[in-house]
C-alpha cells in the first residue's frame, strides 16, 4: 500500500493505545444496533395503534424536555460521580425500558401510553449518560490522539446509522415489533457486561455535588471562551438553518422520486462515513477552528445546491457532500472541546454540548417545515442552506479567535495538555498555572495539514 493511501486511512492509534477506548467503541456499536431496532419499531407501533401522523410526531416533543433537563444535570453529575458508574447504571436503565417495550408488545392489546413513557425515559437516561461518555474520552485517550479518536467514534456512529435502521426495518417487517424489542434488550444486556469491564473514572478530590450553581459555573466558563462559544454557535446555526430532513418526503415527491426517500436519509451518513474512512490526514491538523468553519460552510453550500437542482441524483450527491461537511465540522468541534476544557469541567460542558447537537436539529426540522409551507419545499431547502453560509461567515468574523485557534499554542489547550501529562505520571492533575506554549517543542506543521 502506498504511503499516500495509508495517510488517508483512519488513524487507529487510539484503538491501539487505550483498552478502555476499544471497549467503549465496541460497546457503543452493540448498543447502537440494539437501539436501532426500537428506534424503528416504536414509531411504527404508534402509527399502527393510532393511524395518526401527529401521534408519531409527538415522540419528538416528549423527548426534547427530558433530554435538555437531564442533559444539563448529567453534565454536573459527570463531574461529581464516577463516570463508569453513570454509564453502567444508565445502560441498565435503558435495558429495563427495552423490556417494558417487549412486555407491552406481547400483550393481546398493546397500550399506547407506555410507548410515550419509555420515549421520555430513554431521553432522560440518554441525557444523563451522554456527558459522562463524552467527558470520558479526554481521560482515556492520549492528548495528541483526540482527533483520531473523534474520527473513529464518528465512523462507528455512521456505520450504525447506515446499517442499523436498514437491518431494523427488515426485522420489524418480517418478525414484528416484539422481536425487535427483544433484540434491543439483548443488546443492552451485552452492553452492560462490557461496561462492567471499564476502568473506574472517579471525580477529582475537589469535586462538588451537582447543583444549579455548578451548572451555571460551566455555562459561565463556556461564555468566557470565544473558541468554545464559536463551536456551539456555528453548530446551532448550521443545524437550525439547514437541517431539512423533515421535508425530505415532500422533496422526493416534488422531484417525482418517491423511491429515493430512503436514499435521501442514507446519503447524509454515507457522506460522513466516506470522510471518516479517509480521515487519517485529520490527525495532522492543528487549526481545528478552521475545520469547524469550513465544514459548516460546506454543509450549507451543499444543502443550498440540493434545493436548487431538479435532478434526483445530484440532490443525493449534494446531501452526501453535506454529510461530509458536517463530519469535518464535528471533528473540529470534538477536538477543540477535548483539547481545551479542563478535566474538572468536562462533564458540565458536555451537558451544554447536548444543547448544541440536539436542539439544533429538532428546531431545524420545525424551521424547514414552516418555511416549506410558505415558499415550497425546494425553497425551504436552498434558502436554509444559503442562510447557513451567511450565518457561519458572520460568526467567524465576530469570533476571530475560533479561526486563529492553534492546538500547539492555545493557552487552554496547553493547560489541558499539562493536566493530561500530570495524570499519566500519577500526579495531581489540578488546574495549576497555565504553562506557556513552547513553540520550540511544538511539532513542525506540514503546510498542507493547516486547515
Amino acid at each position: 500500500m502506498s504511503r499516500k493511501l495509508r495517510a488517508l486511512l483512519p488513524d487507529l492509534s487510539p484503538w491501539r493505545s487505550s483498552a478502555d477506548f476499544r471497549l467503549l467503541w465496541v460497546q457503543g456499536l452493540v448498543a447502537f444496533f440494539g437501539s436501532s431496532m426500537a428506534l424503528i419499531a416504536l414509531p411504527l407501533q404508534i402509527a399502527h395503534l393510532t393511524d395518526s401522523p401527529l401521534a408519531v410526531g409527538a415522540i419528538g416533543a416528549v423527548e426534547l424536555v427530558p433530554l435538555i433537563v437531564f442533559g444539563l444535570y448529567g453534565g454536573a453529575l459527570a463531574d461529581a460521580v464516577d463516570r463508569k458508574r453513570i454509564i453502567l447504571l444508565t445502560e441498565v436503565g435503558l435495558g429495563i425500558l427495552a423490556v417494558v417495550l417487549l412486555v407491552n408488545a406481547l400483550l393481546p392489546h398493546p397500550l399506547l401510553w407506555p410507548l410515550y413513557g419509555v420515549a421520555a425515559g430513554v431521553a432522560a437516561l440518554a441525557g444523563l449518560q451522554r456527558p459522562a461518555l463524552d467527558s470520558l474520552l479526554a481521560r482515556i485517550v492520549p492528548h495528541d490522539q483526540l482527533t483520531a479518536a473523534a474520527a473513529l467514534n464518528a465512523l462507528r456512529w455512521q456505520v450504525g446509522a447506515i446499517a442499523g435502521p436498514a437491518l431494523a426495518g427488515i426485522v420489524v417487517a418480517t418478525a414484528g415489533t416484539a422481536t425487535a424489542y427483544a433484540i434491543t434488550a439483548a443488546g443492552f444486556a451485552a452492553s452492560v457486561v462490557m461496561c462492567l469491564r471499564l476502568s473506574p473514572a472517579p471525580p477529582s478530590d475537589t469535586a462538588e455535588k451537582p447543583s444549579l450553581r455548578g451548572i451555571a459555573e460551566g455555562a459561565r466558563y463556556a461564555w468566557s471562551k470565544p473558541v468554545l462559544l464559536g463551536t456551539y454557535a456555528i453548530d446551532l446555526a448550521a443545524m437550525f438553518l439547514a437541517f431539512p430532513n423533515a421535508v425530505f418526503p415532500f422533496l422526493a415527491a416534488d422531484l417525482g422520486a418517491e423511491w429515493a426517500l430512503g436514499l435521501m436519509y442514507a446519503a447524509m451518513p454515507l457522506g460522513a462515513c466516506l470522510v471518516g474512512l479517509t480521515s487519517g490526514w485529520a490527525s495532522k491538523v492543528r487549526r481545528h477552528g478552521r475545520l469547524v468553519v469550513l465544514g459548516a460552510a460546506g454543509w450549507g453550500l451543499a444543502m443550498a445546491a440540493a434545493g436548487l437542482t431538479d435532478d434526483i441524483w445530484l440532490v443525493l450527491l449534494c446531501i452526501a457532500v453535506a454529510g461530509g461537511g458536517d463530519m469535518l465540522s464535528g471533528l473540529g468541534r470534538s477536538t477543540i472541546w477535548n483539547q481545551t476544557i479542563p478535566e474538572e469541567l468536562r462533564g458540565r460542558l458536555a451537558g451544554i454540548e447536548i444543547l448544541s447537537y440536539s436542539c439544533g436539529p429538532q428546531l431545524g426540522q420545525v424551521r424547514a417545515g414552516a418555511v416549506a409551507s410558505w415558499t415550497g419545499t425546494r425553497g425551504a431547502v436552498w434558502s436554509g442552506g444559503a442562510a447557513c453560509v451567511v450565518a457561519v461567515g458572520l460568526l467567524a468574523a465576530v469570533l476571530p479567535k475560533l479561526l486563529s485557534y492553534d492546538s500547539d499554542t492555545d493557552e487552554d489547550a496547553a493547560r489541558r495538555r499539562a493536566q493530561r501529562e500530570a495524570q499519566d505520571q500519577g500526579l495531581d492533575p489540578g488546574p495549576g498555572p497555565v504553562p506557556a506554549p513552547d513553540r520550540a517543542h511544538a511539532p513542525e506543521q506540514d503546510p498542507a495539514a493547516t486547515v
